[in-house]
């Protein structure tokens, strides 16, 4: 059943009286963040002034199918406007100077900090977008533009309905987003037939470093500043690697280590292992099987070794 306790009345009051809405996704952001954001612009943009924001320059390319995409800009222009922030555990994750701004924080992540006026974080939930349909279904008509993309943003951050935190519930809001107007086919058509040769090259690097440590119950795939070069990916071309590791049958704990300009971007994937408690001791945060962050001191083998050392010392693989 829906979450029936949610501020419906405190979220709309503040649409209602804001001059300006900012939506904000993450950094580096997935289809759960983008679609979240889009499925809120397409109920807002009809009678607001609203803007969509990525602070990021590298957009996931597969995902220009959703409805309104191309509005997605990388910087805000609008001053004094209402924060709507979308799949963000940290305020900083958003990438802008956000002190003093009215935000409405809609989240899944158990790791969220609640820095928003208005928090509406739901853990048990399977994706931000999720949230989002609970909240706004109370208060907007879903049209298809909307649904498209919180099914989207369902789709993936279910691993095609194949995570924990699929249940009942989670099905009845696909077919509610099918019955408005989203389009199974042709979202899976985009998610899965659409890949970039950049990103099967990287692929093939990163399972070419696949190491198993803890009797084989941690697997750790890296990829380096001249892989991704040379192999012409970005960031978005990485997504999913990880799961490779997790998949091995032996394997408890997967780690994926990318070698940016930033620092080493470590993201962590668990069959049941609560990898968000690896995530905060290094100042990141996610969900207890999916976790991630970034460390700036270290080398790739340095980071994967230091992490490996945190893994034994919390208990977490036994063995």
């Amino acid at each position: 059943m829906i979450n029936t306790q949610l501020p419906f009345d405190d979220v709309k009051e503040k649409i209602v009286q804001a001059q300006s809405i900012t939506i904000l996704s993450h950094l580096n952001p997935d289809a759960d963040t983008l679609g979240t954001a889009l499925g809120i612009y397409a109920l807002l943009a009809k009678d607001k002034k609203v803007e969509v924001v990525n602070a990021s320059n590298n957009l996931p390319h597969y995902l220009d199918f959703l409805p309104n995409f191309k509005k997605m800009k990388h910087k805000m222009d609008y001053v004094d406007s209402l924060i709507i922030s979308c799949d963000c555990g940290s305020v900083d994750r958003l990438g802008f100077d956000l002190e003093g701004r009215d935000i409405i924080n809609i989240d899944h992540h158990q790791s969220n900090t609640m820095y928003g006026s208005i928090n509406v974080v739901i853990a048990e939930y399977a994706s931000a977008s999720q949230v989002a349909y609970a909240l706004f279904e109370k208060l907007y008509l879903i049209d298809a533009d909307a649904a498209t993309c919180f099914y989207a943003a369902l789709l993936s951050d279910t691993r095609y309905f194949t995570t924990a935190s699929v249940n009942e519930e989670v099905f009845c809001v696909a077919k509610a987003l099918v019955s408005r107007g989203a389009v199974p086919e042709t979202i899976a058509y985009n998610f899965t037939q659409r890949r970039p040769l950049s990103s099967v090259r990287i692929l093939e690097k990163a399972l070419a470093s696949l190491t198993l440590y803890k009797e084989a119950k941690v697997a750790t795939l890296c990829v380096s500043k001249n892989d991704i070069v040379s192999s012409g990916a970005t960031v978005p071309d990485m997504e999913g690697i990880v799961d490779y590791a997790r998949s091995l049958v032996t394997v408890e704990v997967a780690l994926f280590a990318m070698e940016l300009d930033e620092g080493i971007r470590i993201s962590l994937r668990s069959k049941k292992v609560d990898v968000s408690r690896v995530a905060l001791a290094f100042g990141g945060g996610g969900h207890k099987v999916a976790a991630g962050f970034t460390l700036t001191q270290c080398g790739l083998q340095e980071s994967i070794d230091i992490i490996l050392n945190k893994i034994e010392s919390l208990g977490l693989i036994n063995g």
